[in-house]
């Protein structure tokens, strides 16, 4: 019985349910792009950083979309979700943009450098871990539209 009273409001909380939705969504849109693109499917996108859409974007523009939509546009807490937005879809679409850039640089060097050694053990570095600005934009419309839906049910 105390569980339930406990669990109630999270389980009535349609921001964060919102926000869940919009992150599994891109997530598994991430395998279904992957697929129309490379022509295979890597489930492993499911949890991987990058690709398209951005989780990240989803994920934050369903939180600020949902609490304008309920809160009102003109609240504080729209104003703290709007400028979460904008920061991680700003990180996303930048400094891990270009942290995955210069990680192919780097796995290129590597490889060249090391080209038939066999005692020279490296790891390969994680190339895809932010988003094209494209993919952190349709990330965005679709938590916003998400958030929309989630804030009026």
């Amino acid at each position: 019985m105390r569980v339930n009273v406990y669990m109630r409001p999270l389980v009535n909380n349609h921001i964060l349910w919102g926000c869940i939705v919009a992150w599994v969504l891109a997530q598994v849109l991430k395998v279904v792009f992957h697929w129309i693109i490379e022509r295979e499917w890597d489930f492993r996108r499911v949890y991987g950083l990058g690709g398209m859409p951005s989780s990240h974007a989803a994920v934050v523009t369903s939180l600020a979309a949902s609490i304008g939509c309920l809160y009102g546009f003109d609240s504080a807490l729209f104003a703290i979700a709007f400028v979460l937005a904008v920061i991680v879809m700003t990180d996303a679409a930048g400094i891990r943009r270009a942290a995955g850039k210069q990680a192919v640089v780097i796995n290129q060097l590597v490889q060249n450098l090391f080209e038939g050694r066999g005692d020279v053990a490296v790891e390969k570095l994680k190339e895809l871990l932010g988003h094209s600005p494209f993919e952190v934009v349709i990330g965005g419309i679709m938590g916003t539209i998400v958030g929309i839906i989630f804030a009026f049910t």
